[in-house]
């Protein structure tokens, strides 16, 4: 078993597509929600125990001896608004304009390679390891229609 190889195979594992972006998405999205958390907490749920008749019992209400905190449901209710509201404006609509746009052909999508293309890249890479020369590219595409030349 070879580390350096393993290690190296690890790497570009968390180096290649979105792991990366992933994970500061994660951690991101961890401290925004510790923000709009502590918004609640330090500013909402003392304004919500004013409106609810303020004191230590402010926003709750007993009945029978149970007692209901509605202050904290309205609380949570508020920073899911908050948190939802950032994330439609931040994220959402943004990417719905993108795809507006490319729908309407003013910025291009992604370019999609074909079956073929991709399996002569992985092809030539195999090749490549093993010392061999590559192969001519294809010349059919993977609904049969002819490719034009490369070169």
């Amino acid at each position: 078993m070879k580390t350096g190889h393993n290690m190296n195979g690890f790497k570009d594992f968390l180096l290649r597509g979105n792991v990366v972006e992933l994970a500061v998405a994660v951690v991101v999205g961890a401290a925004f929600t510790a923000l709009v958390s502590s918004f609640t907490s330090s500013f909402l749920t003392p304004l919500i125990g004013l409106v609810g008749g303020g004191g230590e019992t402010g926003g709750t209400a007993t009945v029978n001896g149970q007692v209901f905190n509605w202050g904290a449901f309205i609380g949570a209710l508020i920073t899911f608004a908050i948190t939802a509201a950032v994330i439609y404006f931040a994220v959402v609509v943004p990417l719905r304009r993108v795809a507006e746009l490319r729908a309407r052909g003013e910025e291009a999508g992604p370019i999609a390679s074909t079956d073929v293309e991709l399996l002569t890249e992985i092809r030539d890479l195999l090749r490549g390891g093993a010392g061999l020369p590559a192969a001519p590219a294809a010349s059919v595409g993977a609904h049969g229609e002819q490719l034009p030349s490369r070169g």
